[in-house]
């Protein structure tokens, strides 16, 4: 599949397609489905230093064209994935990108300095996580905060720096902007909407935490913009992702200007969607004559 094959941030990939953060677990959960393997690069579930079992109550909501999710970042921490995840997603023959959020720019500097001793390829850095000494608001709603953890973490790791970004941002772009400034290497965006359910036979709120994050086919066309204009605004590589069900949505991220595409929520709903977004890719570069997927890239 060389038509397929593309470098991402010096990490070579057998094709532009990243299973998303949150969404394939550590990398063996879709197995009984598919083989890992034929993937792109592989986004572990995101990561927190000391770990954390996630929020109560409801934690996944349908909507008609995607779902809420509130899972509040379940996960095992930093020294358990690397002693008990991490030799198991090293034996897949795939891009091993690791997402790390934290609540404080402690927590942030500590997980990094540990994942840098670690074998990975690529350091996913959430900072759509609220900082807890600042009321709650996320690192990457504001500039200035999105570039001081960006640059705290740059210092400490040594892999490629992939910055994810919310799209709840007021100012994507200059956010964006900062990042970079910052030391990221690359950014990855769309992280999920806020969002909002009600259950009205119980006449309250559906999640406890009362808003949650959207993700789905609903987004796409936001994601897609926001994607766009950071391209445009950026000189370092774009990961895309928001709504990509099928092969011909993760072609408007690259023609959008992005590197690769993450997909996430089209696997609970087919758990195929990937390979067979490989599959429609690697079809459209014969039909059309490209020799790699990547000379469609920005040109739109």
């Amino acid at each position: 599949m060389s038509r397929l094959q593309v470098n991402l941030l010096g990490v070579s990939m057998k094709n532009p397609v990243i299973a998303a953060s949150g969404t394939f677990g550590f990398g063996e959960e879709y197995r009984a489905f598919f083989d890992p393997g034929l993937l792109g690069g592989i986004s572990s579930k995101g990561l927190t230093l000391h770990g954390s079992k996630g929020n109560g109550g409801v934690r996944v909501w349908e909507t008609p064209a995607g779902m809420l999710n509130s899972i509040g970042l379940e996960n095992p921490g930093v020294a358990h994935f690397i002693e008990r995840e991490l030799p198991l997603m090293r034996r897949i023959p795939s891009a091993l990108l690791c997402n790390m959020g934290g609540h404080s720019l402690e927590d942030y500097e500590q997980g990094a300095a540990m994942l840098d001793k670690a074998d990975i390829d690529i350091l996913e850095l959430n900072i759509s996580c609220p900082n807890v000494k600042a009321g709650g608001m996320a690192f990457g709603m504001e500039p200035a905060t999105a570039a001081d953890v960006v640059r705290r973490v740059r210092a400490l790791c040594h892999h490629p720096l992939l910055v994810k970004l919310s799209p709840n941002a007021p100012d994507l772009i200059a956010v964006a902007r900062a990042v970079e400034e910052a030391g990221a290497d690359g950014l990855s965006l769309t992280n999920t909407f806020l969002g909002m359910a009600i259950d009205v036979d119980r006449r309250r709120a559906v999640f406890d935490n009362v808003y949650a994050g959207l993700s789905g086919p609903a987004i796409l066309p936001l994601a897609l913009r926001m994607v766009h204009q950071v391209c445009k605004a950026v000189t370092i590589p774009v990961v895309g992702l928001g709504g990509i069900a099928t092969w011909r949505d993760a072609l408007c991220f690259l023609m959008a200007g992005a590197t690769a595409v993450q997909m996430g929520t089209a696997g609970f709903a087919d758990p195929l969607a990937m390979p067979r977004a490989i599959e429609g890719l690697e079809k459209y570069c014969e039909e059309q004559g490209l020799q790699n997927i990547l000379e469609i890239r920005g040109i739109v």
